[in-house]
């Protein structure tokens, strides 16, 4: 079973768990495949840890930690809670009214979803993938055409606005759940993989034409603070790790002076290592004043970062939260429907 609580509800969980005991029991061999760490520890008889293609060690899950798994699988130390302060919401940057938009294949995604996020908080988007979290995302950034409704930052109309307006007028930063789609070119150098949304702009180009060497140092500067991990920035993106390529993303849009962050499943397929360093960046710029809206699959990163919780579910936000007041068993009920 490769990552098979991926887009379950906790209580599907349970009920998985559940046949993967019976299937033990009646004598069947099960290989559970898995980044979850709470999951393997609860489930699993013998633990492989795996790192760079390789098999770095194994652990019996009844004294095993999941810090101790984290450190095999990175190779190093690794902070696994999220430390943060309460948040200090001022302003409404993102306002969406109503917001209505078509799937891919015509059928209605967004069902007048309403939502705010203020400055200096982080919202996040909670749901089993495929309940309208992406399309909500792609209209708010320009990347869909809205239906209905309307989407405003910092008071300005930006519904179906194209995405460069998004970027620079509404000073916002998007961080796309599929980065080979929307956040990189594969075979362009992590230099300009780095301005991908600003090359055109001073000092990366002077009378139309490219300035290369401030291209290379901003990101040799980028290249350090964000720990990005490669022989060169020259290097082809798509040559990096999940991981690194992840940070490399996140590296470009935290750069920019900003008011708004949209992080669409920001740690999807990394290590955990890069996690760490990615929820870190997040907290921080919530503290610098922004405006965080973060969609995730994963409820535990959820819950460890958001300060409040809106539960989408076919379309719909059924309901929005306080953290404090949010538990495991209540937000898998409002993801599967159930107010």
């Amino acid at each position: 079973l490769d990552e098979p609580t991926a887009v379950l509800t906790p209580q599907e969980i349970e009920g998985l768990f559940r046949v993967m005991q019976t299937l033990k029991e009646q004598g069947n061999s099960i290989i559970f495949i898995t980044h979850k760490l709470k999951e393997v520890l609860r489930i699993a008889d013998r633990i492989m840890v795996l790192r760079g293609g390789r098999t770095v060690g194994e652990a019996d899950p009844k004294t095993a930690t999941q810090q101790q798994l984290a450190e095999m699988m990175v190779g190093r130390e690794v902070i696994l809670t999220v430390e943060k302060g309460a948040a200090r919401p001022a302003d409404v940057v993102l306002e969406i009214e109503n917001l209505k938009a078509s799937s891919d294949l015509g059928d209605p995604a967004l069902r007048g979803v309403s939502l705010s996020v203020r400055s200096g908080e982080i919202v996040g988007v909670a749901g089993v993938q495929g309940n309208g979290q992406t399309e909500l995302v792609e209209v708010i950034t320009g990347l869909r055409k809205a239906e209905g409704g309307a989407v405003r930052i910092k008071g300005v109309d930006m519904t179906n606005a194209s995405p460069r307006r998004v970027t620079h007028e509404g000073q916002s930063s998007h961080v796309p759940e599929d980065r080979h789609a929307y956040g990189m070119v594969d075979s362009y150098s992590i230099a300009d993989n780095l301005v991908l949304n600003q090359y055109y702009l001073t000092p990366f180009a002077r009378a139309a034409t490219i300035q290369q060497n401030a291209i290379d140092e901003h990101a040799k500067a980028l290249v350090a603070e964000f720990d990005v991990r490669t022989p060169s920035i020259h290097t082809h993106g798509g040559s990096l790790s999940g991981g690194n390529q992840q940070k490399m993303v996140v590296a470009r849009e935290f750069s920019r002076p900003i008011n708004l962050l949209i992080a669409a499943q920001p740690t999807r397929g990394i290590d955990v290592g890069s996690i760490e360093f990615i929820h870190n960046q997040i907290v921080t710029k919530r503290d610098e004043g922004v405006a965080v809206l973060l969609v995730s699959a994963e409820l535990d990163e959820i819950m460890a970062l958001s300060d409040r919780i809106a539960v989408m579910y076919k379309g719909e936000i059924i309901d929005i939260v306080d953290r404090k007041d949010a538990t495991r068993e209540g937000l898998g009920l409002l993801m599967a429907g159930v107010k």
